[in-house]
């Protein structure tokens, strides 16, 4: 798989896909988008691997070498072997219905990746873990106390399981800067609201008492700016004057498990690009 992002001009497609050509490449899918804006190109590519004599190292070599080096300040770009599944973790609090979903998405083989580790500041959600074999390890928050060493903690734990991505299902904590700064853009978050509006806590109360009539969740990718950072997808689904807190949570935790899937699937399949505060997501 091919992801690029560069200065645009004239020529990257002619330039990219000759060089997949003396390669033996067979691109299977490609998608291409040009940003007027910020005058940046987007691209991403799936390859047939087994149209491609030499090794992944040597490809990446090669690519640098040909192409990248040669398309402007900025240029970031990867290969990466789709076959090889990522490893994921989650971090959870009490909520279960993120959680449940993904480890049976999992288990149904319906996620390009496997759930390495479940990680929670409760051990409500432990017995649910261990029905799906996935191994849960428990980071306590004691309320009042200095949240520093549980963070320290947590991130020796989830960094011993070697993620890939790491998914906040409803995890009721704000992650440091620090941490966000560690793991970078391999976080990715669910807001159980169709951000920007109503962020931080208990948005369905807040929704309620502006009155609205569509509610929402939003999945990105987490930054040091809290429920800021770029967006992967959202969606919505329509309430009524009718509907108390009560509906619009339960309403809410559909959309919240759809939206969770698909943003955490996207980025699995090196669909999404992100330039500054906006992605480019290719689905």
């Amino acid at each position: 798989m091919l992801t690029l992002g560069c200065p645009d001009t004239v020529g990257i497609v002619a330039r990219i896909s000759g060089f997949l050509q003396d390669v033996g490449g067979w691109i299977t899918e490609a998608a291409y988008h040009s940003d007027p804006d910020s005058g940046w190109f987007f691209t991403r590519q799936a390859v047939r691997a087994d149209s491609v004599a030499v090794s992944l190292d040597e490809l990446r070599a090669r690519f640098a070498a040909e192409v990248a080096d040669s398309l402007g300040e900025g240029t970031q770009w990867a290969l990466t072997d789709s076959a090889a599944p990522k490893r994921v973790v989650l971090l959870v609090s009490k909520e279960s219905h993120c959680l449940g979903d993904l480890l049976a998405r999992a288990y149904r083989k319906e996620l390009p990746a496997e759930i390495v580790g479940v990680v929670s500041n409760h051990r409500d959600l432990e017995d649910l873990t261990a029905r799906f074999g996935v191994p849960f390890r428990h980071v306590p928050f004691e309320p009042g106390a200095d949240k520093a060493p549980s963070f320290a903690m947590l991130r020796e734990v989830v960094d011993g399981f070697a993620p890939d991505v790491v998914v906040l299902a409803r995890f009721m904590q704000i992650l440091p800067d620090e941490l966000c700064r560690h793991w970078g853009e391999r976080v990715i978050n669910i807001h159980h609201s169709f951000l920007p509006s109503f962020i931080g806590a208990r948005p369905y109360h807040q929704a309620y008492k502006r009155g609205v009539k569509l509610i929402g969740a939003t999945c990105h990718y987490v930054t040091a700016d809290l429920d800021a950072g770029p967006i992967i997808e959202q969606d919505v689904t329509r309430i009524d004057h009718g509907d108390s807190v009560a509906d619009m949570v339960r309403q809410g935790r559909d959309i919240e498990t759809l939206v969770l899937a698909r943003g955490l699937r996207w980025h699995l399949e090196d669909r999404v690009l992100v330039y500054g505060s906006r992605t480019v997501v290719f689905n």
